[in-house]
């Protein structure tokens, strides 16, 4: 599977973040790889308005875009890969066995499977030979964490196992389970299963900065590339500065407080249009959470908060921004 760069960034998937519109600023500030919010296996099965929303792209934009699957069940896991590979035509088929949601290990899903190998080796080795015999040459990759808890670190080994079953390239969270996304990320957890396979491991956890990647790339020289997540959440140019940065050194600028507040718009706009339920109002308030990230870093982000917490409307937020704008403007003579 040739990477679109020789050290790719990918947008890690999140929920209730990485949806189409999102997807599609990340690409234009210089994402590399998308992939969709992760879907369980029976709401692609059942094919229900909700899961249609989170496997939505625009093939003109967001390409390449993989599809995350989860569950633990590898009959459904292996249809719901051939009914979405049918449905969207996406590039690749992602495995997420890594959340550590309460709802979705619940469910044996995601980060669950990191204590029953068995079955995580029964799902991967299932949906793999479901794709290959369904769509030859798209690509199953996976994403894990270092494995349940601090007592039980088995990465390496799942790494191993779904290397050996046909994997293509996998991501790695440099947490366990039990961290969620408290404390640090282990990098040289990281780097041993780099050191254990021959496929692609893109690196996951507290890439905050240009920087940031920058020194994992250099501490772990077969490293694939990294994923960045929450920071992308707030600074979605970390992407085009990453970029710069590994290229000439220079550390670009954020964007000037215009165009954020153009760039929330923008957003905004895109998600109202995009809303299936509830038209503007219900998309605003859908986008609340959205609009907190991208405050931060700006001066008086607090009162912003307390005032985004509450908006309605694109005028609304017009309103708030034009405020801001100027009262920045009015503080800087």
């Amino acid at each position: 599977m040739s990477p679109p760069t020789n050290f790719p960034l990918f947008l890690a998937p999140m929920a209730g973040v990485t949806d189409s519109v999102f997807r599609q600023i990340c690409k234009r500030y210089g994402a590399d790889v998308l992939t969709t919010e992760f879907v369980s296996a029976d709401g692609i099965l059942h094919r229900n308005e909700r899961t249609a929303e989170y496997v939505d792209f625009d093939p003109t934009i967001e390409r390449p875009l993989g599809v995350q699957l989860f569950g633990g069940d590898p009959e459904k896991m292996a249809a719901a890969a051939r009914a979405v590979l049918d449905w969207k035509q996406p590039d690749f088929i992602d495995l997420n066995f890594g959340c550590p949601v309460n709802k979705v290990v619940a469910k044996n899903g995601g980060s669950a499977l990191l204590r029953d190998c068995p079955l995580l080796e029964r799902v991967a080795t299932a949906v793999v030979r479901a794709v290959a015999a369904n769509a030859p040459g798209v690509p199953v990759t996976a994403k894990i964490r270092l494995g349940w808890d601090h007592e039980s670190i088995n990465a390496p080994r799942v790494a191993r196992l779904l290397e050996a079953v046909g994997i293509r390239r996998l991501a790695v969270h440099g947490r366990t389970r039990a961290q969620s996304y408290s404390g640090e990320a282990d990098w040289e957890r990281i780097a041993e299963v780099v050191d254990a396979l021959n496929i692609p491991v893109i690196g996951n956890g507290d890439l905050a900065s240009a920087a940031d990647v920058a020194r994992r790339r250099a501490a772990i020289p077969r490293l694939g590339g990294v994923m960045i997540g929450r920071a992308a959440m707030s600074a979605p140019w970390i992407f085009s500065q990453t970029k710069t940065f590994l290229a000439t050194g220079e550390i670009l600028p954020p964007p000037s407080l215009e165009t954020r507040w153009a760039l929330i718009r923008e957003h905004c706009r895109l998600n109202a249009l995009r809303w299936r339920r509830g038209g503007e109002r219900a998309a605003m308030s859908g986008m609340r959470a959205r609009l907190m990230a991208y405050t931060r870093g700006m001066d008086g982000s607090r009162a912003l908060r307390e005032k985004l917490a509450h908006v309605v409307s694109l005028a609304e937020l017009d309103d708030i921004a034009a405020a801001h704008l100027r009262q920045t403007a009015a503080a800087a003579i």
